[in-house]
């Protein structure tokens, strides 16, 4: 009989993508599923840190600004998320947090779509998402913005031409559940609705074609499958043919169209540069901006598809195993409706997840009762996969996660 880690070395040596994992920096003992959540640091950041730290803050001071371009950053780093996400040049720029930049972008939609007042959403979204929009109502007052909240089956039914703004997130934080960005957003266009996506679980992980898909807005953040360290700045996406019909509220000096003027008055920059607000973090994109440079001459089909196998085989180990009988599956069983994650309904799912880290096999828990499991292709392998079941197998058979050590809440799960 073939054995999990036989059957893993062979789908290892068929790996399009195997190198890839060399260069991460990740302890050698770990078997990382949370990449969904923060991903790992590459090697060459360290290098590109010091360079950054020593010789263009250290050494250039403030010249750096003009030296090393550090006031094109924001843009530089843009484009080549843009390439990622299926986005002509000019759309896309690097900047805050996806907080604050759906607070832009809700803002700019809601404007754009001034007759009406709705705000439709799922009500299993990322709850930011929600807050972001409860908080521009707040400001605006119910008379001019009404945030609605629904099931995520009936998201379709839901549009209407009352509804002004369309804000959903592809990949269900939880579940991992797919929206289908094109079908979706015809539907809504075609009621004459504005559509927000947040790409936080897609951009790096799948195959995007914002252009193509005639996508309004979108956001999505740097420190997931993208690689740029925790709290790494967002990115906005903005169609081109909106840029001089919108306005964004946060009217920071670097959205001005001329900043070094210092004028009193505020005349917004025409271009993607107007979602610009104070001063870029400059240490930290510049750690995104060399994160990216691992996409370069990557198909981001290929990554989808070797993501699509992780999961498979890990789904069939487990369906497989006599001792995890008792996870239940809450993503959808077919992969091309799901994103590059896994998520099991159990009970005990924090205390499992909390001894699965014990274990050196990180993964991570979503209240009330869900085990997530994320795949990230550049630095995963199928070997990994196999550890991994195998460490959830053992604690099964051993029922060791029922230690009350494991149930001890950390204030992040």
């Amino acid at each position: 009989m073939i054995s999990p880690f036989q059957t893993a070395e062979t789908l290892d040596i068929n790996d399009p993508l195997k190198d890839l994992k060399s260069r991460f920096d990740l302890p050698s003992d770990t078997v990382y599923l949370d990449g969904n959540s923060l991903g790992p640091a590459l090697k060459s950041m360290k290098s590109a840190m010091a360079e950054v730290v020593q010789e263009q803050w250290g050494n250039g001071l403030i010249t750096s600004w003009n030296k090393h371009n550090w006031i094109d950053l924001p843009i530089t780093v843009g484009e080549k998320i843009a390439k990622l996400i299926g986005a002509a040049p000019g759309q896309v720029i690097c900047t805050d947090s996806v907080s604050i930049n759906l607070y832009k972008l809700l803002s700019c939609a809601l404007n754009l779509n001034a007759g009406r007042r709705i705000v439709l959403t799922e009500s299993t979204n990322f709850p930011t998402d929600i807050y972001i929009a409860d908080g521009i109502k707040s400001v605006l007052g119910n008379d001019n913005c009404q945030i609605v909240l629904c099931p995520d089956a009936n998201i379709l039914d839901a549009l209407s031409e009352d509804v002004a703004v369309l804000m959903l997130t592809q990949v269900d934080f939880r579940s991992g559940k797919l929206h289908d960005i094109a079908k979706v957003t015809a539907a809504a266009h075609s009621l004459g609705i504005i559509v927000i996506w947040d790409l936080a679980h897609s951009a790096g992980a799948l195959p995007l074609e914002l252009d193509a898909w005639n996508v309004d807005f979108a956001v999505g953040c740097g420190y997931k499958y993208l690689n740029g360290g925790p709290g790494a700045p967002a990115f906005i996406y903005a169609a081109k043919r909106h840029h001089r019909s919108i306005k964004q509220p946060l009217q920071g000096w670097m959205g001005h169209k001329a900043p070094f003027d210092f004028e009193i008055d505020y005349k917004a920059s025409q271009d993607i540069r107007q979602f610009l607000c104070g001063t870029p973090p400059i240490i930290s994109m510049h750690m995104l901006n060399t994160a990216l440079d691992i996409f370069e001459g990557i198909n981001m089909q290929q990554v989808r598809d070797k993501a699509i196998s992780l999961s498979l085989f890990f789904e069939s180990l487990i369906s497989e195993s006599k001792s995890c009988t008792s996870l239940e599956l809450a993503s959808p069983s077919e992969p091309s409706q799901r994103g590059n994650q896994l998520a099991y309904q159990h009970p005990d799912a924090y205390a499992i997840c909390q001894a699965l880290i014990a274990r050196n096999v990180i993964a991570d828990f979503r209240s009330p009762d869900i085990l997530r499991f994320g795949f990230s292709p550049l630095f995963l392998s199928f070997s990994d996969i196999a550890k991994a079941v195998m460490t959830l197998e053992s604690l099964f058979e051993t029922k060791s996660f029922l230690d009350p050590k494991y149930n001890q809440r950390h204030r992040v799960t």
